[in-house]
């Protein structure tokens, strides 16, 4: 009687249930705390990804699992809804649009057409899916990782393909956080030395009322565009609002520090607690992660030779670095082009004009994905 139960204790285990599978998404969850807490590469996103793959892949466990037969469901299934129903995403950027100074892109509009070319990469991947073989809605989720905007990714991939959200959130944020070593090799590639020596000119001051007004009116012209795209671009524009009004600090301070923290929480450990062994080692899978990784490239590469565009155009007045920027990693992708334009230059002080495309490339991003329900859903 005793060593039945013993022998029901062991198969009670995660050890008796564990696959090989299981074995390289635990795995997996380690190196991205490596990436994390050794080399620092986007510690708050890839903590909380990182040890929800672990979570997420413990056999028995049930962090994840949906309720059923009156039994209520796993901790991690409950927050989850969050990202299922897209609640997540726009509260994000509603954070974002609190923490963010679009006076870059007010004082310089001209960097709202980097931001815009900055997206090519995510409709050049969207025709490599079909060709590939996805449904047009799937080839649209799986493209959108290009704009490098993980929230943005989860918001589209939810209403077109929700089957496939494990891999490309996971895709989407991993190519995030690993940006200072995908986009250099890009930038360095299509640019010389001198051009990312180039200094650029002081921008000019921007007024309260241009940095109040913008908000507003953008938000009525996506509104009308582009009305799929409103539940993140109209949360980015409010966040936005309350900063530059000057009037709801305690506002401002929750939606930018408490909220976003929590929330990114939330979203970061479920998505990486739905990467399951059983979803992710299929042949979608690594065509998700190669189209992803294409799209990301050619979005870079976009920007980058659209800036290289401008500096002709303009006599040299533009640092084609700025163009890089256009993805809608904010601030990283700006702060990438201020770090290889000192290597190139001590006395080049980048960061302010590569906001400029850098917040363009979070609305173009949003608006990309709106088109793209508009067309798919």
């Amino acid at each position: 009687m005793f060593l039945d139960k013993v022998v029901l204790f062991i198969q009670s285990t995660g050890f008796f249930s564990l696959t090989p599978g299981h074995v390289v998404m635990l795995t997996i969850g380690v190196v991205l705390l490596y990436l994390a807490i050794v080399r620092k590469y986007e510690p708050l996103l890839l903590i909380p990804i990182g040890f929800g793959i672990i979570l997420g892949n413990i056999p028995v466990a049930g962090l994840m699992a949906p309720p059923s037969e009156g039994m209520p469901g796993g901790l991690l299934w409950y927050l989850f809804q969050g990202v299922w129903l897209a609640i997540y995403p726009p509260l994000i950027f509603l954070g974002i649009g609190a923490m963010t100074d679009f006076s870059p892109l007010i004082a310089n509009p001209a960097t709202l057409i980097l931001g815009a070319g900055a997206q090519f990469g995510i409709f050049t991947s969207f025709f490599g899916a079909m060709l590939l073989g996805f449904s047009p809605a799937e080839a649209g989720a799986i493209g959108i990782i290009g704009g490098a905007d993980g929230p943005t990714a989860i918001f589209l991939t939810t209403k077109l393909a929700p089957q496939l959200l494990g891999p490309i959130a996971v895709a989407a944020y991993s190519y995030l956080a690993l940006i200072p070593l995908i986009q250099p090799p890009v930038i360095k590639a299509l640019t010389t030395r001198e051009e990312r020596a180039i200094m650029m000119s002081q921008l000019r001051p921007v007024s309260k009322v241009e940095r109040l007004l913008f908000p507003i009116i953008v938000a009525v012209l996506v509104g009308l565009l582009v009305p799929p795209a409103m539940p993140l671009v109209g949360m980015l524009m409010l966040g936005n609002l309350m900063r530059e009004s000057g009037v709801v600090d305690r506002l401002v301070k929750t939606a930018s520090n408490e909220l976003i923290n929590i929330v990114n929480i939330f979203l970061a450990l479920t998505i990486g607690a739905s990467a399951r062994a059983e979803r992710f080692f299929t042949w979608d899978f690594l065509a998700i992660l190669a189209l992803g990784l294409a799209a990301f490239v050619l979005s870079t590469a976009s920007g980058v030779l659209l800036g290289k565009l401008m500096c002709r155009l303009t006599g040299g007045r533009v640092n084609p670095l700025i163009g890089a920027a256009g993805v809608s990693a904010v601030p990283e992708a700006a702060r990438l082009a201020q770090h290889l334009g000192q290597e190139a230059n001590p006395r080049n002080f980048l960061l302010m004009h590569a906001m400029g495309p850098n917040v363009a490339g979070v609305i173009g991003s949003a608006v990309a994905a709106g088109v793209l329900l508009s067309l798919l859903k």
